[in-house]
């Protein structure tokens, strides 16, 4: 049985395909009419990718015609490019005014349930993988498994778990809770301070089944503290962080917004900063010779710029650190672009909306970059973070099926990719067509 069809057309018939499509076929030639494959310089016309189960079995020049019990997903009018990767969510959560209040009224079924159905918004945004940068109950690792399971539907998932803080940082849960209630937070809870604290607190989150490890270097915006920029570890803290996730196999990424807590965090040997907002040419420096991975979220950033102009969103504490960091992302990120600082796609969604990720795109090109290379930053230098190039950023041979297909060119109007693809695949099976 063939399915073959236009992309004019595709779009009901694979709504209609999905149940075929349930388990991916055999052998599956998809013909794109324009190749990014994550990698290249330049797009490629008429090709064919060869998909056998879940991965890529071949890339042939023009539209190979089907063989025997071979299908046509025809892409032929479409660009289509590798499934997108962000590296910087909260599944469990989106902001909002009531945020603050659901710490104490929301469950952690309810949270895990919550970030079931923002997965599944995202993988239809065509992010067939994200890393996930801080759960309150580690709910993205039940998650994670679920999806790997095929009980829910959602993006493949490399989750911190519970990020790490010291007493009062930016990531301590108790942060703006009365003596009655607030406690002693410790490594089981993100909480340390003291370099064997903290060797307790990674050595935790490998007990978790965490992929990675996830520390707040400095102050935050949406915390109920008054510092987005001190830094809240010391040299001796953040170097047993690294020293205890190698011994684990553990990337650490980093919450920074202060230059001094970033700068310590680099020096220690992270792997990538988040945010970044006071980056000065000092930390600039230090990016490129150690070749760590800046991973800006502007989208976050301009969010909550946005919102702290609407009185009652945000509370007294946090409106003028969001003002702040609004009004400096998108400068801070320009100067990165221009220095030459290596850059990967992430966007904190949670903070803004789930399902409005590629909005990151047009940002990116906004502070310098082409649309080619802000496509890179979310496919193969995004995979590259990840430790998976191996696996995922790229439609090349061996790889992972993870696909995206649009029937306007992105690379003409980068504000394509802000929209839902026409055409989303993961692991070599079709999960959405918008009609």
């Amino acid at each position: 049985m063939r399915l073959r069809t236009t992309l004019a057309t595709v779009l009901p018939s694979v709504v209609l395909a999905l149940p075929l499509l349930a388990e991916a076929p055999a052998r599956l030639l998809v013909h794109a009419g324009r190749l990014v494959d994550g990698v290249s310089a330049a797009p490629r016309e008429k090709v064919t990718l060869v998909v056998e189960g879940e991965r890529i079995a071949d890339v042939a020049a023009g539209f190979r015609a089907p063989s025997a019990g071979e299908r046509v997903l025809d892409l032929s009018d479409a660009t289509v490019l590798p499934g997108f990767i962000d590296l910087h969510v909260h599944l469990g959560m989106e902001m909002s005014p009531a945020s603050y209040i659901e710490r104490f009224t929301w469950n952690p079924a309810d949270l895990a349930l919550r970030a079931a159905a923002h997965a599944r918004t995202t993988l239809r945004a065509g992010f067939t993988t994200v890393r996930n940068l801080g759960d309150s109950y580690n709910e993205t690792v039940s998650l994670r498994d679920a999806i790997r399971q095929g009980w829910v539907e959602g993006p493949r998932i490399f989750t911190a778990g519970k990020s790490i803080s010291t007493t009062g940082g930016h990531v301590d849960p108790t942060n703006g809770w009365c003596d009655l209630i607030e406690g002693d937070p410790g490594p089981k809870d993100g909480v340390a301070n003291g370099a064997d604290e903290m060797a307790r607190a990674v050595r935790q989150r490998y007990k978790d089944r965490a992929d990675l490890v996830k520390i707040a270097a400095t102050g935050g915006v949406l915390s109920l503290a008054r510092s987005p920029n001190a830094p809240q570890f010391t040299d001796d803290e953040v170097a047993a962080v690294v020293r205890t996730a190698r011994d684990y196999g553990l990337a650490v990424a980093v919450h920074a917004h202060g230059a001094e807590g970033m700068k310590r965090a680099i020096r220690a040997g992270v792997d990538s900063i988040e945010h970044g907002t006071q980056l000065d040419d000092e930390a600039i420096g230090l990016f490129r010779e150690r070749n760590v991975w800046y991973v800006p979220t502007l989208s976050a950033g301009i969010f909550v710029g946005e919102k702290a102009r609407v009185p009652g969103y945000l509370p007294e504490v946090v409106r003028p650190k969001a003002e702040l960091v609004g009004a400096q992302i998108r400068a801070t990120v320009a100067k990165a672009v221009k220095a030459g600082v290596p850059i990967a796609f992430g966007t904190d969604a949670g903070v803004g909306p789930h399902g409005e990720n590629g909005k990151e795109f047009g940002y990116l090109v906004e502070a310098g970059m082409t649309p080619m290379e802000a496509v890179m930053a979310a496919t193969s230098r995004a995979a590259k973070v990840l430790r998976a190039e191996t696996d995922l950023g790229s439609l090349e041979k061996g790889k992972l099926a993870d696909l995206v297909a649009y029937r306007k060119d992105p690379l003409a109007d980068v504000s394509v990719l802000a929209t839902p693809p026409d055409v989303v695949m993961k692991g070599g099976v079709v999960v959405a067509g918008a009609r």
